[in-house]
Order: C-alpha cells, then sequence, then structure tokens
C-alpha cells in the first residue's frame, strides 16, 4: 500500500509500506494493504510506519527516526500532536499537525 504523511509545512513521508499504525482517538490501530476504506480522527502519538526496505523512501529526517526491529525490517517514528487519516484503494493519506 501507499502512505503519505503531510503536514502544513511539508510533505514528510511518501512511499510504500507494509503498515502503519496509527493513534486513533479511541486508541491506537493498524492498517495493512487492502484494508476497507476509512477515516478518522488521530490524537497525540506516534505514527509507526513498517517496511522491509529503506531504498526508495523519502522521508523528514528532522522529524522521524528509523528503528530497526529485526534484520529484515524496518519501523519508520513520527510523533504527532493530531491529525486525520484517509485510507481508500490501498492509498493512506495522514494529515498531521
Amino acid at each position: 500500500m501507499y502512505l503519505e504523511i503531510v503536514s502544513p509545512e511539508a510533505t514528510l513521508f511518501s512511499s510504500e509500506v507494509d503498515s502503519v499504525v496509527v493513534p486513533g482517538v479511541n486508541g491506537e490501530f493498524e492498517m495493512l494493504n487492502n484494508h476497507a476504506p476509512i477515516v478518522s480522527l488521530l490524537k497525540e502519538g506516534t505514527v509507526k510506519i513498517h517496511t522491509h526496505t529503506q531504498s526508495h523512501l523519502v522521508f523528514d529526517e528532522l522529524h522521524a527516526e528509523v528503528i530497526p526491529h529485526n534484520d529484515n525490517d524496518k519501523i519508520l517514528t513520527l510523533k504527532i500532536k493530531s491529525g486525520t487519516i484517509e485510507m481508500k484503494d490501498n492509498k493512506v493519506i495522514v494529515l498531521a499537525d
């Protein structure tokens, strides 16, 4: 699935990913490939982006960090204050503050 994280200042992340975990207002939830369409509000917390490769990843290094999870998986984390998420047709858009 394709993930794009946008803030008022810039696009913070844009790439194919395996999954994304976001801080929803009713608790943290994860979206995988072929997830049902959804629109949700986000609260302050950490967006966790799971990917098997770092080639061709584009992210704002001032706001994100790479955490090695195991030899084959990488987790990028991004702190947000609030936001909105939309998932449709295997594309996830996060509008983040």
